[in-house]
């Protein structure tokens, strides 16, 4: 597949950017309007098709393309898609708005102005065939179809226009980048190729030499004297559970890498996007490799068990769906990887394409990494698999954000500062 740097986004598309900069001229566009208020989630999805992470999409999907979606993993137009974006709004308060198809609303984020809805269409859509279809399960285990189960019960398709600029608070304000303003960082450093690395985790050595097996095969022929390749290190920020990763430490830990010289700042950076995963496996691959594709990547890494939870998909599932893909349906190319662990025999970081040490290797797990915080372990048993820097960055945050832990808490879920903040207009 030759892959190259390109202006236009997902679908051979320009970027979308449908955003109001000025605050009086939104004022005015609001003035009047009924009002919807939307979920967290529907404002991180809001933001991201206003600002393009979701081109061609310019708003929330009507039924056709909902159904071509979980059919056939295509939009209505032909263009690949894999998960649907959906306003999802309760029957009784469309009802008591009087919300009806033709109009435009006011979509409300905790009492504040986001965007303004054209409405095309108010349909219904089985949500559990949304799961069934998407995840490939209807089990109540699988964290996505809680996701489904809990959606109002009432679909609103139409274009959006964002009229509030979120703010985002530190330390996120430092990562964030719209699919434009990244794409304008890649030309100042540079760089001819770009791989993204997908996280939702403070890294370990393991997921350190993914990054730096994935740059050596997206590099290729590259001269190495003069960085043209980099990496994109983009942390998923969204809804949390407890036991995961707080955000902060994640982005933080990620920075850290880089500040202590463990990969090189010219062939590195971290970014952050606001999604909240819906660990749907090879569908979800394909998401992000579109996602990724708008950001400007040309190529993304896939580990084992990528966007995967429990066993629903096999370890490789997400490897094997690009083969089903033509080649001119994404312009971005999969860097696919195999699973690293600690290999106590050759005491240091293995690769099961290298390693001949199956029988001995150790897993690198969260559970594992949790165990010697929550114990009080010997943390230097640590340091064979997390550098020691990126450790201390965790703990800091763990005092600074976590409320004293580097997991989510009740605690935290409850009382952290939010990502984002929406001025008054």
């Amino acid at each position: 597949m030759m892959i190259k740097l390109t202006s236009r986004g997902h679908g051979n598309k320009e970027i979308v950017e449908r955003v109001i900069s000025s605050p009086l001229k939104a004022k005015k566009l609001v003035e009047g309007k009924r009002r919807i208020s939307v979920s967290e989630r529907v404002a991180r999805e809001c933001i991201n098709i206003g600002y393009g992470f979701f081109t061609p999409l310019e708003g929330f999907m009507n039924k056709a393309d909902v159904e071509a979606v979980c059919k056939k993993m295509r939009l209505t137009n032909g263009v690949l898609w894999s998960i649907p974006i959906v306003l999802d709004v309760s029957s009784e308060e469309i009802e008591k708005e009087g919300i009806e198809e033709g109009e435009k609303v006011l979509l409300i984020y905790n009492e504040q102005p986001l965007a303004l809805l054209n409405i095309e269409e108010i349909f219904k859509y089985d949500k559990m065939d949304l799961a069934r279809d998407i995840l490939g399960t209807t089990d109540m285990k699988h964290p996505g179809v809680k996701i489904y189960k809990e959606m109002k019960d009432t679909f609103i398709g139409g274009k959006i226009t964002l009229v509030n600029i979120p703010i985002f608070n530190p330390p996120f304000n430092r990562f964030w980048y719209t699919p434009k303003k990244i794409r304008e960082k890649f030309v100042e450093k540079g760089w001819r190729r770009i791989v993204a690395h997908q996280t939702r985790n403070v890294p370990h050595r393991g997921h350190e030499w993914l990054m730096k097996a994935a740059w050596f095969a997206t590099n290729g022929e590259l001269p190495v004297e003069r960085p043209q390749t980099g990496i994109l290190v983009n942390c998923v920020i969204g809804m949390k559970k407890i036991g995961d990763y707080i955000d902060e430490a994640i982005v933080l830990c990620h920075q850290q890498l880089q500040d202590s010289g463990y990969i090189r700042s010219d062939i590195h950076m971290v970014s952050i996007v606001l999604w909240d995963m819906r660990y749907a496996g090879p569908r979800e691959a394909i998401f992000h490799a579109i996602l990724r594709s708008n950001l400007g990547c040309t190529h993304h890494m896939f580990g084992r068990d990528h966007a995967g939870v429990g066993n629903y998909y096999g370890p490789y599932d997400a490897h094997r769906i690009f083969d089903e893909i033509p080649e001119n349906a994404l312009n971005i190319k999969p860097v696919r990887l195999l699973d690293w662990w600690y290999c106590p025999v050759c005491d240091e970081i293995g690769y099961s394409g290298f390693c001949g040490h199956h029988e001995e290797k150790q897993e690198i797990s969260g559970t594992m990494i949790r165990g010697v915080i929550k114990n009080g372990s010997d943390v230097k048993s640590l340091q064979k698999i997390m550098r020691p820097e990126v450790f201390n960055k965790m703990m800091e945050c763990a005092n600074k954000y976590g409320f004293g832990s580097p997991f989510c808490t009740e605690q935290y879920l409850a009382e952290r500062q939010p990502v984002f903040k929406l001025q008054q207009l």
